[in-house]
C-alpha cells in the first residue's frame, strides 16, 4: 500500500497552453500522486492576468509575478507599477521568475540587468521572496544576490532549475536561498547537481517540475506535468540516502516557510 504524504510543486507553469485542453486531469494527476500545492511563475506580464485566475479558480495554486530575463526587453517603470499592484493579490507568494539569461540573450544584457535589479528591490520592499532563473550568468546573478541580500534582513528566495556547482549551492544555502531541484536530479550525465545536493542536505532544498518543461528521465521529450514531482523526490531520496517520506515533510516545510502557504 503506498504511502500517502503532502508535495509542493514550487516551480510549474500550469498557465502554458501547453495544459489548455486538459489542466482539470493534469491537476487531478498531480493530487493523486500527493501534490497539495503549486507556485506558478510568471513569464511575461501578459501571462499574469490568467495565471491570477488559475489561483482563485482552483484551490493550492498560488503565483509569482515577475518579467523574466527572455523578457526583459519589456520591462518599465510602468511594468513595475504593474507588477506592485498584482503583488497585492492574496494568491500571489513571490517576486519571479525573474533573473539572467547569458545563453539565450532573448533580450540585451543591460535590459537583463536592470529588469532584474529593479524586481529585486521590488521584492525587498514588499518583504517577499524571490524565484531566480539563471542560465550561463551564474556569477551575474550571485553578485546581484549578495548585493541584495545585504541590503533587505530576511532576504529570501529560491534558484529555480538549480545548475550550479556545490560551491554555489552551500554559498546560496548560507544566504539563506533555496535550490530548486526538478527533472535534471534524474538526468545520467547531472552528477554534479548530485553533488550539489549532498553538499547542503535536505535543508536547502525544495523541489519542481517546471512543468511542462524539463521533464524527469523517464518521461525525456514528452510533456512533464506536476504529477512527475514524485519522481524527483525518489531520486533526492536516493542521493541523501532518506526516505521518501522524509524528503516530503522537509522539502514540504520549506516550500511553505519561504511562500508562507497555510498549512492545508
Amino acid at each position: 500500500m503506498r504511502v500517502r504524504m503532502a508535495l509542493i510543486d514550487t516551480h510549474c507553469h500550469l498557465d502554458d497552453p501547453a495544459f489548455d485542453e486538459d489542466r482539470d486531469e493534469v491537476l487531478a494527476r498531480a493530487r493523486e500522486a500527493d501534490v497539495e500545492a503549486f507556485v506558478v511563475p510568471s513569464i511575461t506580464l501578459e501571462r499574469i492576468p490568467a495565471a491570477l485566475k488559475l489561483a482563485e479558480r482552483y484551490p493550492g495554486i498560488y503565483v509569482a509575478v515577475g518579467i523574466h530575463p527572455h523578457a526583459a526587453s519589456t520591462f518599465s517603470f510602468e511594468a513595475l507599477a504593474q507588477l506592485r499592484e498584482w503583488a497585492r493579490h492574496p494568491r500571489v507568494v513571490a517576486i519571479g521568475e525573474i533573473g539572467l539569461d547569458f545563453y539565450r540573450d532573448l533580450s540585451p544584457r543591460a535590459s537583463q540587468r536592470e529588469a532584474f535589479r529593479a524586481q529585486l528591490e521590488l521584492a525587498g520592499e514588499l518583504g517577499l521572496p524571490v524565484i531566480i532563473h539563471q542560465r550561463e550568468a551564474q556569477e551575474a546573478v550571485m553578485e546581484e544576490l549578495e548585493r541584495w541580500a545585504a541590503a533587505h534582513l530576511g532576504a529570501r528566495g529560491i534558484l529555480h532549475a538549480f545548475s550550479g556547482d556545490a560551491v554555489m549551492a552551500r554559498t546560496a544555502a548560507a544566504w539563506g536561498f533555496l535550490l530548486g531541484i526538478g527533472g535534471p536530479i534524474t538526468y545520467p550525465r547531472a552528477e554534479a547537481l548530485r553533488e550539489a545536493v549532498r553538499a547542503v542536505g535536505i535543508t536547502a532544498l525544495v523541489l519542481e517540475t517546471d512543468a511542462p518543461y524539463l521533464p524527469p528521465q523517464p518521461y525525456r521529450g514528452r510533456r512533464n506535468e506536476p504529477a512527475h514531482l514524485r519522481i524527483i523526490g525518489e531520486t533526492v531520496s536516493r542521493i541523501l540516502g532518506l526516505s521518501l517520506e522524509h524528503i516530503a515533510e522537509h522539502t514540504t516545510r520549506n516550500a511553505r516557510l519561504i511562500f508562507r502557504l497555510p498549512e492545508p
